[in-house]
């Protein structure tokens, strides 16, 4: 008879692993259901604004006009108008509004430092942006509409349509409001290092050339605003570098 050896068999225990999604699909609905609340409320105080606006439209106008006189270049026109100076009013005044909702959404997932710059940041932001249009609305569009038409008018009958109107107004506001926002946005770069004051020191020549062709592009092309709006984008610059400087001095200081 033949022998068997008997041979130990080493008995290999097989953990049954669980297929779990890639994502977490619970906190991802979570985060969509929030977002659609906040998308919701945002809608809704828009709409408020907007019904607000547009029944109110005979006591603004004349504040938005400024006792101009505009055509009217046909019958659908006049719809086209009340309906786009409404909507970009309406969103105008939702602007804080939407800001507080989408911040209330993004909070949660930055970090300590993120949170807190933004958190800090985020009123300055939205006065800076008020600041810019305002200068727009009380200096640079009455300026430049006075100089324009009056060039115009010396070989032509100068008739504006509303429509026009409207799109010179919101071409000498809102580009301000987002240049203002230049020092934030200086900051913000030189948090995460990417500026430094000398950088900005060393490249002002050419930032003054960039910022000429932008208040050219932006704005009406005649001298008067042109001038008008690379006027204040210097003087920014030239705070935004102090700003900067002094971030770099405090960060100095705190690691000394």
């Amino acid at each position: 008879m033949e022998a068997f050896v008997e041979v130990p068999v080493e008995t290999i225990e097989l953990d049954v692993v669980v297929n779990e999604p890639l994502f977490p699909i619970a906190s991802l609905l979570e985060h969509l259901t929030e977002l659609r609340k906040q998308i919701i409320k945002g809608l809704f105080v828009f709409i408020l604004f907007f019904i607000i606006v547009f029944s109110t439209i005979n006591i603004w106008f004349p504040y938005v006009t400024r006792g101009h006189s505009l055509i009217i270049l046909g019958p659908l026109e006049v719809v086209k108008f009340y309906m786009t100076i409404s909507t970009t009013l309406a969103f105008g005044l939702s602007m804080p509004f939407l800001v507080h909702f989408l911040w209330s959404f993004v909070k949660p997932g930055l970090k300590e430092e993120e949170s807190r710059f933004l958190g800090l940041y985020a009123p300055v932001m939205l006065v800076l942006f008020l600041l810019g249009v305002a200068f727009g609305y009380f200096i640079v569009n009455p300026l430049s509409y006075a100089f324009l038409v009056s060039v115009g008018a010396t070989n032509f009958d100068v008739m504006v349509s509303a429509n026009e109107y409207m799109h010179f107004l919101v071409m000498t506001t809102i580009p301000l409001g987002l240049l203002f926002e230049l020092p934030i946005v200086a900051l913000f770069l030189s948090s995460i290092g990417v500026l430094t004051a000398e950088s900005m020191k060393k490249i002002r020549g050419l930032s003054y050339i960039g910022m000429g062709v932008g208040s050219a592009v932006i704005t009406p092309p005649d001298f008067i605003s042109q001038l008008l709006v690379l006027i204040p984008m210097i003087i920014l610059y030239e705070i935004s570098i102090y700003l900067v400087k002094r971030i770099e001095r405090k960060q100095i200081e705190s690691t000394a």
